[in-house]
């Protein structure tokens, strides 16, 4: 029983010529193509060529020619059905299960695509006929020649013109209908051609046949400008592009392919030499579209209209499509000037403009962002907490959990640079450094401090304000309450000194009463706190600023030490839970 040709191209698309004859042969890359000693003769020489781009082998010394079923038969000695299940398995597709049903279907495809192949090579001579002159005067008004006329295979359909009749000698109503291309008319009953008085684009699959049409209006009439066909059976808009069959042939030259809105953008980049250009056909880019791309392109780049629609739908795309991405599939955005489109820009422009041009695309994450950003106010907190949430959102939808972690940190990075109370605590604190220099003296002096943690150092010299400095401690109660120490010993005496200024009593009698019952520990801090050189010449307010760098050193170095910690948890056994809890902590980290 037949394949259906559409499943049969599915493996073609998924496993490369190399793939399968590489297990037999040893080849070496040469330029596009690959080389090897033949499979089929004893030789010494290599006279065996493999091309992935044209999808077939050749061996010169024997003659032998072929495809990947080909080359499994032949070598295998296997038959046809065989080597299909073989290749299905590599392709990583399910045995093909014949019935009643997929006979009709591949039956009903071999007549629709029959229609469409005498539907276009009907119109293609209509679009030369002299009597038609005023469409293909408009193509070359469009700067698009006979040569690029005849290579995408455009034609034309006169207002009227009686194919269907022609039709229907060859096929039943039901086959011709089942293409789209006519529709009927309810007050005369009548089949009308849909694509009437419209230069016409043939849309192909990925094999390059003819399923479907694009038109377009040339003449001053209240028509729209551009239609395609509905969908059938056999043509899925959203998982369709025009010219993917022929763009994907330069594959083996670049990961990068354009993709634009319109027919006449494709055909116009094309003449001027740009050949990996495709288009979506003015619809939303679907992610079964953006997949059957990444089959060939890994890079592709999105350029839509300069227009506010154009780049509306662009960052629609943008959202739609970030969850897909990955370390070696991405999607760029260009952005041209307003009211350009690809056409315009490459015909004012140039080549070499356009390729200068193609450099300055961003990659998915950065477009987002960038096109956000320029529509908030940064110095308003509602919009930038707005602006975050939103940033947030797009990129928890990244599939891939890595490449979702470094995104994350990138945003969590420019967010903080735009938070007016981050912005506000750097300018604080650069004028602590420049005038004052409390940060850089205290540094200094803690380097001197070997023997003890970062953190003993630090809660050391939180723990000497407070012994010594009563109405600093009243002016931070409640930050000092809320900080927690890492030595059990420290936190005890940090809440004893807390509740003796609290208490209405003998604030002095309290203190001695302190410094006996924890008094090895008074010592230590007394002997090695060096805060206290810095303490001595301050002013209360420098005092309270003191107190407060270094409640903050303390807290982020507690922040690191776990987040530090659960890095390394993860590290060796991915924990969803750890992980949420991480990127909390660096949220937070960052925010502050």
């Amino acid at each position: 029983m037949k394949y259906p040709k559409d499943y049969l191209d599915e493996i073609k698309l998924r496993v490369k010529v190399s793939q399968i004859v590489g297990k037999v042969v040893q080849l070496k890359k040469r330029g596009k193509e690959f080389i090897g000693l033949s499979p089929f003769k004893n030789e010494k020489t290599p006279s065996f060529t493999v091309s992935d781009e044209k999808g077939f082998y050749h061996c010169f010394s024997s003659g032998e020619h072929g495809n990947i079923f080909d080359f499994l038969m032949k070598t295998k000695s296997i038959g046809f059905g065989e080597a299909v299940k073989v290749l299905a398995s590599e392709a990583g597709m399910q045995p093909y299960k014949f019935s009643n049903f997929d006979e009709k279907k591949n039956k009903r495809f071999e007549t629709y695509k029959n229609i469409y192949k005498e539907f276009l090579e009907y119109f293609q001579k209509e679009l030369l006929n002299s009597e038609n002159s005023e469409a293909l005067n408009y193509l070359k008004k469009r700067k698009i020649e006979i040569n690029l006329i005849k290579d995408f295979g455009l034609g034309y359909v006169p207002w009227k013109d009686n194919f269907y009749d022609n039709l229907l000698k060859k096929y039943n109503e039901e086959e011709i209908n089942l293409t789209g291309l006519f529709y009927k008319n309810e007050k005369s009953g009548k089949f009308i051609n849909r694509f009437n008085s419209r230069i016409i684009f043939p849309i192909k699959n990925i094999s390059g046949d003819c399923i479907a049409f694009g038109g377009r209006i040339f003449q001053e009439k209240k028509l729209a400008k551009y239609i395609n066909s509905p969908e059938t059976e056999f043509y899925k808009k959203g998982k369709t592009l025009f010219n993917l069959d022929k763009a994907r042939a330069c594959r083996s030259e670049t990961n990068q392919v354009i993709i634009v809105e319109g027919y006449m953008d494709v055909i116009s980049l094309n003449s001027f030499g740009i050949k990996n250009v495709i288009s979506n056909q003015g619809i939303a880019i679907t992610q079964s579209q953006i997949e059957l791309v990444w089959r060939f392109f890994s890079d592709p780049i999105i350029c839509l209209d300069g227009d506010e629609s154009g780049q509306t739908a662009a960052l629609r795309i943008a959202e739609n499509l970030i969850s897909l991405v990955n370390e070696n599939n991405k999607i760029f955005f260009l952005i041209l000037s307003k009211g350009e489109d690809p056409d315009d820009f490459i015909k004012k422009n140039g080549k070499e403009k356009f390729n200068e041009l193609i450099k300055s695309k961003q990659v998915i994450q950065s477009y987002i962002w960038n096109m956000y950003l320029k529509n908030i106010k940064k110095n308003n907190p509602y919009e930038v907490s707005k602006f975050e949430k939103k940033i947030k959102n797009i990129c928890f939808s990244i599939k891939d959990e890595i490449l979702r972690k470094h995104i994350l940190e990138d945003f969590l990075e420019k967010i903080r640079s735009l938070t007016p109370i981050q912005n506000s605590k750097k300018v604080f604190r650069d004028f602590i450094k420049k005038d004052n220099k409390i940060l850089n003296e205290t540094k200094v002096l803690h380097k001197q401090k070997n023997s003890f943690t970062k953190e003993q150092i630090k809660e050391y010299s939180i723990l000497y304000v407070m012994l010594n400095y009563p109405d600093t401690v009243k002016s931070k109660i409640e930050e000092l309450t809320q900080v927690k120490f890492s030595f059990e010993e420290n936190n005890n005496l940090k809440d004893e000194i807390i509740k003796s200024n609290l208490n209405d009593g003998n604030l002095e009698k309290n203190k001695i009463k302190i410094r006996e019952e924890f008094k090895n520990l008074v010592d230590e801090i007394e002997k090695n706190s060096s805060i206290k050189n810095i303490m001595s010449n301050k002013n209360p307010q420098e005092k309270e600023e003191i107190i407060d760098e270094l409640l903050e050193d303390l807290k982020e170095m507690n922040q690191i030490k776990k987040i530090q910690f659960l890095e390394s948890k993860i590290a060796k056994n991915l924990d969803e839970n750890s992980y949420s809890e991480l990127i909390k902590l660096k949220n937070q980290l960052n925010r502050e």
